[in-house]
């Protein structure tokens, strides 16, 4: 059996931003699996005049469907845990070029892209707060590091009741895992599939959700 080398090198990534510049509320946006950070960005446009959201893209991209458009993933199942590690670094070093720390962002992370905030908050000493969108907890989460990164932060889990790739059993697990850590969790549900939907961001940007 051939033996792997692991060799870290150095790469270009890219985010976007939108927003206002001096804002207090800043919101770290991750998108799903096939979809660019600029597009992924759209969605949030709505409620960006009173904070900044920065967008990451995934260091992964392919050409997806029938090769007429261009997609990013996070990671796959492949040397997981040294993609893992990537992304990880690289979100760091994003927040950092932004001008922020952990404790200032409110992580966002829809589909795939909530497994891997998911991760990420486990990493950090504090987070201001995870919104977690059509998306459970990874079962291989450091539960001691995300709970005291969340300590005193506010956790929701958002998902549409039509959506097809999350199931209903790993959204009510999640929740139970939150409560038990003692965290501020509540679970958000709309009429919907596997989407942003306008209105309910709306209203968790406002803290007007229930």
């Amino acid at each position: 059996m051939p033996a792997a080398t692991h060799l870290t090198v150095r790469r270009t990534a890219r985010y976007f931003k939108i927003g206002k510049a001096d804002a207090s509320d800043v919101w770290l946006v991750l998108h799903g699996y096939g979809q660019l950070a600029d597009e992924f960005l759209e969605a949030f446009e709505p409620i960006s005049s009173d904070r900044m959201i920065i967008a990451p893209e995934g260091l992964s991209r392919f050409y997806a469907r029938d090769g007429s458009r261009v997609g990013a993933s996070w990671m796959t199942r492949e040397d997981r845990e040294a993609e893992i590690a990537d992304y990880t670094e690289y979100l760091n070093a994003v927040v950092a070029d932004a001008g922020y720390k952990s404790s200032d962002v409110t992580v966002v992370g829809f589909s795939q892209g909530g497994h891997t905030a998911c991760r990420w908050v486990a990493a950090q000493s504090a987070v201001a707060g995870l919104i977690l969108w059509g998306s459970g907890l990874p079962t291989d989460l450091n539960v001691d590091g995300f709970t005291e990164a969340l300590a005193g932060a506010g956790v929701r889990l958002v998902a549409g009741r039509e959506d097809r790739f999350v199931a209903e059993a790993d959204l009510k697990s999640g929740l139970e895992l939150l409560h038990r850590q003692e965290l501020d969790a509540m679970m958000v549900r709309f009429d919907g599939g596997h989407e942003i939907h306008a209105e309910v961001l709306r209203r968790i940007s406002t803290g007007a959700a229930s």
